[in-house]
């Protein structure tokens, strides 16, 4: 266990060591090579920039939101040239077309919802299958983006809130109760879903209707 701490310790010094001279295109690096399916730790990257300079985290955030977006556009090109295949490979027929309707009823929170989400989330098996099923390319930029932003944005409060630390301890809980972060989050959205869709009939009932012509 020592000799694992002592890795981590010293794989950290070294990438901080790196992202130092590039400023705050650190963060846009980290990010876009974490899309691009290199595993880097870019939450922690993120929350100790964030907790250095609080005053600019919004700016982290977005430059974060947007290197995840066009790292990830290297694995949608994957998955457009022959990715389809390879998610065969990887997933039983029952959750491929589990996930194939899923994109073709609701492709935009295919990709936002997965993309929201901490490790362990298989988000990179999404940007495939998204590549896979044709979704729109300038959507799946928009729905990465956008899934990152709250994703970054939450990480962001937070450490300022907590500090730097609390994301060992949420990638802890997350680990050991994914299920229930994914479902206690499904159920958010599903009401947030629900409220708006009300929101919009009630308006259209209200809304006053075009008087016939008249003779």
């Amino acid at each position: 266990m020592k000799t694992i701490k002592h890795i981590l310790t010293r794989y950290t010094a070294f990438l901080w060591a790196l992202l130092k001279p590039l400023g705050v295109w650190g963060v846009f690096l980290t990010a876009a090579l974490d899309g691009a399916a290199l595993g880097l730790p870019v939450d922690a990257v993120i929350a100790g920039y964030v907790y250095e300079d609080r005053v600019r985290f919004l700016l982290y955030v977005v430059l974060a939101s947007a290197g995840s977006a066009l790292g990830s556009s290297v694995l949608y090109l994957v998955g457009y040239l022959g990715g389809e295949a390879l998610l065969r490979k990887r997933m039983p027929p029952e959750r491929f077309e589990k996930i194939h309707r899923s994109f073709d009823q609701h492709e935009f929170w295919a990709v936002m919802f997965p993309a929201m989400l901490p490790p362990p989330t298989p988000f990179k098996l999404f940007v495939l299958s998204a590549a896979v099923f044709e979704m729109n390319f300038g959507h799946f930029l928009l729905a990465v983006f956008a899934g990152r932003f709250v994703r970054f944005l939450l990480l962001s409060l937070l450490t300022i809130e907590f500090g730097p630390r609390f994301v060992d301890l949420v990638g802890k809980i997350v680990g050991h109760h994914f299920w229930w972060v994914v479902a206690v989050l499904g159920l958010l959205i599903a009401l947030w879903l629900l409220v708006r869709s009300r929101r919009r009939k009630k308006k259209n009932r209200t809304s006053p209707g075009e008087e016939p012509p008249a003779e």
